[in-house]
Formats: C-alpha cells, structure tokens, sequence
C-alpha cells in the first residue's frame, strides 16, 4: 500500500475567504521574482562596486591614515604617528594657502571669462552659417588633445626668447613693448596658464552649451519673437532660463577641474616661478615625490577631497536636486 503524495498545499484556514490560498502563492511568487531581479542587478552591479571601492574608498581611507603619520614612503609601513600635525602645518604654510587662492581666481577666470566665451560661441554657431559644423570641429578639437601635447605646444609659442611665436607676432605688428617672458615672471605666468586653460577646454563647454541650446524647442523663441520680443529679450527671457541647468552643469566641471588642475601646470611651469603658478596637486606632487614626505603630501589629498566633496554636496543639495525636480515635473505635465 503507498502512500499519497505530500503536497505544499495547506488547507486554507478556518473562515478564510475562497481564493486565499491562491492569493498567497501568487504573493510569494511575486516576492520570489523580486528577489531574482535584486540578485541579478547586484550581479551585474558587483564588478563595478569591486572597482570602486579598489580604486575609490580604498585610496581614500590608506590617505587618510597616512596623513597622520611621518613617513617618506620607502621603508616599511608608516609608523611615525603625528596626529593632525600635517594639517595644521597646512594651515601655516604659505605656499598651500597661496595655492587656495590661485585656485580660487582660476576658478572665477572660469566662470567669468571661459565660460561665457563658450556660451557665446554654441549660440552663435547654433545660428545657420555657412560652414557651422566645420567650426564647430575646430573650436572642439583643442579639448581631444591630450594635456600633455597641450603644454609642451604653448611652452614653445610662449617663449621667453625671441624665439616664441607670441613674442615674434607681437614683434611682427609693432608691439615689442607687449613682448614677455610669459611663463618666467610672477606677474604672467597664472594670466598665461590661464590662456592655455581657456584654449585647451573652452571647445568641451562649448559643445555641452549647444546641444543643451539644440533641446530647446524653436516654437518657444519663435513665439517670443511673435510678440515682438527682441533678440537680447529672447535670449534674457526665454533662451537663459532654458539653459540654466546646463550652465550650472559646465560651471560644476569647471569648479572641480580647476581644484585638480596639474597636468598643464606641471609640464608648462613646474608651479613656477617663485610658486606664482602652483596648484594644490602640483604642490602634493612636490612634497610626495620630490621630497617623499608622504604623510603631508597625503594631507594636502585629504583636503583636496574635502574641498571637492563639499562643492558637490553643496550642488547637490541646492542645484542638482531643483534641476530633477524640474525634469520629473515636466515630465509629468506631457503625460
């Protein structure tokens, strides 16, 4: 005699209603499915969280415990510990505090001067010109080039020499008085890595100004210009306003890109001359790799990351959160 087979069905429960145990099984199925697709989003998600915490949390946090440490980075694991000694010097010492304020005027260059040298650029080739999308090619094709080729191109057309392109073009329309030792002197030499900076990145804002531009619908400027709005009113009223959360996107890279700026530095000046060009990663470069004193280098990091961690808390909190808001509001209203 065999016995019947066992099943998972439980007979429904006194006074339950028909259809529960039914009700039941689908809710655990739908459990069961949700379950699956969160196993399968942190499956797909697992090698890129692998790689930043690598690449991320970990470098963070080994700089934040060499910081409070003596240690010129050869021999053996830090164990010198000074406490907050390499901050405090930090706020002593004239050379990093000099380094937040160049950054600052790079950072106002940039926002005053880069930047709407770029707006007006996207607006005016987003106009129909004759050969519109070759100059647009041009303008963008300084941001392709690397850093590197950036620097070592300038350093010859900013010689100290007669020998330098600027200084012969100058020489060329009558100006010697304008020539320069450009990057050899305090006054010129953050003015000039200014110019390159501008040159070397104006084509990538410029290019994120016109397709912002390109959404806005025409039927909008159209009919400002209807009801007898002027070109400037257009723009004020209407073009501005519409391309507000781009600006403030171009200006939040600009901030951050600044507050990290080396590459063009270093190959063009060195920081020089007498620290009159130096940024805060130049800085770290010197005392960690010049010097090997890698705790204070490792400070100066933490700093730079406060500093940049802070700004985009500060833009998301008070910027990036408006801007979404904006979008799902629009974007409720066309549903």
């Amino acid at each position: 005699m065999t016995r019947p087979a066992l099943t998972d069905k439980r007979p429904p429960a006194r006074g339950a209603p028909p259809g529960a145990t039914e009700g039941l099984e689908i809710a655990g199925s739908a459990r069961s499915s949700r379950n699956r697709t969160r196993f399968t989003i942190l499956l797909f998600l697992l090698p890129a969280l692998v790689l930043f915490c690598l690449l991320v949390l970990v470098p963070i946090l080994v700089a934040l415990y060499v910081s409070v440490f003596k240690w010129n980075g050869l021999r053996g694991l830090p164990s010198d510990f000074i406490g907050l000694a390499n901050y405090t010097n930090l706020l002593t010492d004239a050379v990093f505090l000099g380094d937040l304020w160049r950054g600052l005027l790079l950072i106002l260059f940039s926002l005053v001067v880069q930047l709407p040298l770029a707006l007006g650029l996207a607006l005016l080739l987003n106009q129909k010109l004759r050969g519109r999308a070759f100059f647009r090619m041009v303008f963008f094709a300084p941001y392709i080039l690397s850093e590197a080729i950036t620097a070592v191109l300038f350093s010859m057309i900013f010689d100290p020499t007669d020998s330098g392109l600027a200084n012969q073009i100058l020489s060329a329309i009558g100006l010697q008085s304008l020539t320069s030792e450009w990057l050899a002197q305090p006054s010129t030499a953050l003015p000039t890595l200014f110019i390159v900076i501008t040159w070397k990145y104006f084509g990538f804002h410029m290019i994120i100004y016109l397709a912002g531009r390109q959404s806005i619908p025409h039927e909008l400027t159209e009919a400002a210009q209807i009801d007898g709005a002027s070109t400037w009113e257009v723009f004020r009223y209407v073009t501005l306003p519409l391309l507000a959360p781009t600006i403030r996107i171009s200006a939040f890279l600009s901030v951050i890109g600044a507050i990290q700026l080396f590459d063009l530095v270093w190959i063009l000046t060195a920081g020089g001359p007498s620290h009159s060009s130096e940024t805060m990663a130049v800085t770290l470069f010197q005392f960690g790799f010049k010097r090997f004193q890698v705790g204070y280098a490792s400070a100066i990091s933490v700093v730079m990351f406060l500093i940049s961690f802070i700004f985009a808390l500060i833009y998301q909190r008070f910027v990036l959160s408006r801007d979404l808001e904006g979008a799902t509001t629009t974007m409720r209203g066309r549903r």
